[in-house]
């Protein structure tokens, strides 16, 4: 026993959180609505999208083009993340590689920026796919926090730290 405030070794903890989170029903309803808003905005970008972003004036034309950049690369980022849980639930990872930086969520920078004044010459879909995006990266960016680094959960939910407790009093759930 470590000298923590938690009752369990920090790997220990780690572990319960990381599993219990990739085998609890809000991991399957992320997952879930995150992949199909990757495939709504697939499908927009390479069909309506291009469509649309062929009529746009020059400067709207080239914001729209960074725009879909930036959320090309944050849905990329919240997919990949929720893979490497889904590699942990499955068996397929184990929650020491899923720790390791290369596999938690990425590009903070590109992927929390955004010209909001832009949004005006944009079109009203894209606009809509740029804010539940950022909604979607904001709410992984949060949960990465509370699974992987142990910090509270500032969504108000307190669920994470609940399963954490019960996992810890009962066993770990397989």
């Amino acid at each position: 026993m470590t000298h923590d405030a938690s009752p369990l070794p920090p790997d220990d903890a780690l572990t319960l959180r990381v599993k219990g989170f990739a085998t609890s029903q809000q991991f399957t309803r992320m997952f879930q609505d995150g992949m199909a808003m990757v495939e709504e905005t697939a499908a927009y970008l390479d069909g309506p999208g291009r469509e649309e972003s062929k009529t746009l004036p020059r400067r709207a034309a080239l914001t729209y083009a960074g725009e879909s950049m930036r959320l090309t690369t944050r849905l990329m980022q919240v997919a990949s993340w929720l893979l490497v849980q889904r590699a942990v639930r499955e068996g397929d990872m184990s929650v020491a590689e899923a720790a390791k930086e290369k596999y938690r969520l990425g590009a903070r920078e590109i992927c929390k920026g955004r010209k909001a004044e832009a949004e005006e010459m944009l079109p009203a879909r894209l606009v809509d796919l740029l804010r539940r995006s950022e909604h979607l990266y904001e709410r992984v960016d949060r949960l990465d926090g509370a699974v992987y680094r142990g910090e509270s959960d500032t969504s108000g939910n307190g669920a994470l730290a609940h399963l954490g407790r019960l996992q810890a009093e009962f066993g770990a759930s397989e």
